[in-house]
Parts: structure tokens; C-alpha cells; sequence
């Protein structure tokens, strides 16, 4: 299997070794950075996968500290730490991504799979142009966004799409739709078509699978969409779900272990995804 891609994933795997590392040492975060450059507070959110660490002196500086000698160990997590320092192509967007979206973004394009439940648009990774315009237009005079915003947006959401159809090692997707949301007129009838039109034309692919949980089937379901990445050994799975006040990313064992239990729940209760095309043609006639 290749190794994981992307400063977000690299930074998030350089994270989880030194936490390793610290914890066979037996330091504490206190211990670990005690007479070092830096606090508890930056080596805890290094750990965590939320910030780089700059200096390559200070990432020898904790080597040495938990006593790691061996030449080919340091020179991996040195290349780790080179790679995680690397900007991801949604850096130049920085000006316009909300706060945690950048995190967002870096895991998705490093992610070998992603379990995804969607109760109330269609997903982003499956939209077309045209419905992600009329999404972003149909907020920008509530939410206050400029022009620039909307029109970076729409490039953002057709930058990640690409994740679907790359060379080397495309995401494999797996949606979960409710019935509900692909209802939701965006623009107009005839986008909608061509919306349901395109999601067919990703279930093609080898990598995509798309379900629809219909609105008459009484099974298990959740208000909050979220996402189940996987990035492969030795890195956790991540789940990242919506709220109100904004988006959670966590790793922690009972809540993967919770969401996925979720996702078995919603899929178990979705039509096989051999009726997907179908059931998005009946949608079209309807509309």
C-alpha cells in the first residue's frame, strides 16, 4: 500500500508517532518539553495533527529527548516532518476557506476512503457545477459572501472532485444519500436532472458507490451528515461530522466506533446500489 499523501496527513502521522514515541519514553507533555523552544500547548496540538512543527532542530531536539538513535528511524520521521511542511493545492484559497475547512480539505484529498452520510444536499464530492452554484447563490445575500467567495468556492468543490478520478490511488467513496435531500429543488428542475444525471455517471466508476435511503422507509436515521476517513496503518480512522456551531474532527476510538455503527445502521436500511440509476430516473421524471 502507498504511504499516506498530503502535508495534512503527513503532519497528522508525524503527530501520532511522537505521541507514540512520547508515551513509550514515559514523559509527560511537560516532561517531553521541559528546557525545549516550545510549550505543552504547540507539542499537544503537533501530537494532534492540528499544527506543523517548523523547525526540523526542534523535531531532533524531542528524538533525542525520547532516545531515538537509530539512523534510518530519524531520517523517516525527518522526511515525514519535510512533507508535512508542503502546502496542499487549497492553500491558495487560504483567504477565502473558513476556519477548519483547510483541515478538512487536506484530509479528504489524503484519504484512501471516505464513508459518507448526507441527509440534506447533495454531496459535495458528487455535485455538479451548475448545483453548487445555485447552492452558494441561494446563500450569499443570508450569509453576506462576495462574488469572489462564490466563484472560489465553485473551484474548491471542482478541485476536490478530483480526488475521484486521479491516476494514482483515486478515493474510494462510499455516499449514502437521503431521499430527501436529492428532492431539494437547487436552481431549478433542470439542474436537478443534471444533477441526478452526474451521480449516475460516478457510480460508473470502480471507486464510487452511492445509496439512497428513501423517505418511506422507516429504519435508522441521523440529522448530522459526517464523514469516516481511512488512511491506512498505522494512522487512525477520523470522523468528521456537522453542527450548528461548526465541524468536529476527532480520532478518538468510541467515537469512530459510534459513527461507524451509524453508517452500518443508514446503509443497512438504503436501497442496494444496484437501484441507485433508477431510482434517480424515477426522480427525474417526477421532477
Amino acid at each position: 500500500m502507498a504511504a499516506p499523501t498530503g502535508p495534512t496527513v503527513r503532519r497528522m502521522q508525524l503527530g501520532w508517532e511522537l505521541k507514540r514515541l512520547r508515551d513509550e519514553a514515559g514523559f509527560t507533555l511537560a516532561e517531553a518539553v521541559d528546557g525545549l523552544t516550545f510549550s505543552t500547548t504547540k507539542l499537544f496540538r503537533v501530537e494532534n495533527g492540528l499544527s506543523a512543527l517548523p523547525k526540523a532542530a526542534d523535531l531532533k531536539a524531542l528524538l533525542d529527548r525520547y532516545g531515538v538513535e537509530a539512523e534510518d528511524d530519524v531520517d523517516f520521521l525527518m522526511q515525514i516532518h519535510r512533507d508535512s511542511l508542503n502546502r496542499g493545492w487549497w492553500s491558495v484559497y487560504r483567504s477565502v476557506l473558513p476556519s477548519g475547512v483547510g483541515m478538512h480539505i487536506g484530509l479528504e484529498n489524503g484519504a484512501r476512503t471516505s464513508r459518507t452520510w448526507q441527509p440534506h444536499v447533495v454531496f459535495g464530492l458528487l455535485q455538479t457545477e451548475r448545483y453548487t452554484r445555485e447552492m452558494f447563490l441561494a446563500a450569499k445575500p443570508v450569509e453576506e459572501t462576495t462574488t469572489e467567495f462564490v466563484e472560489r468556492h465553485i473551484q474548491i468543490r471542482g478541485e476536490r472532485k478530483r480526488a475521484l478520478t486521479r491516476r494514482d490511488s483515486p478515493l474510494e467513496l462510499w455516499v449514502i444519500q437521503d431521499e430527501a435531500s436529492l428532492r431539494r429543488v437547487v436552481g431549478s428542475p433542470e439542474i436537478m436532472r443534471e444533477q441526478y444525471e452526474e451521480i449516475q455517471t460516478l457510480t460508473r466508476l470502480d471507486n464510487v458507490t452511492v445509496q439512497i435511503l428513501p423517505m418511506a422507509t422507516a429504519t435508522y436515521r441521523t440529522g448530522a451528515n459526517f464523514n469516516l476517513w481511512e488512511f491506512g496503518s498505522p494512522l487512525p480512522t477520523v470522523v468528521q461530522s456537522d453542527a450548528i456551531d461548526g465541524s468536529d474532527i476527532s480520532d478518538k476510538e468510541t467515537t469512530i466506533w459510534s459513527f461507524s455503527r451509524r453508517f452500518e445502521a443508514l446503509r443497512a436500511g438504503a436501497l442496494a446500489p444496484g437501484e441507485t440509476p433508477a431510482f434517480l430516473q424515477r426522480l427525474a421524471r417526477e421532477i
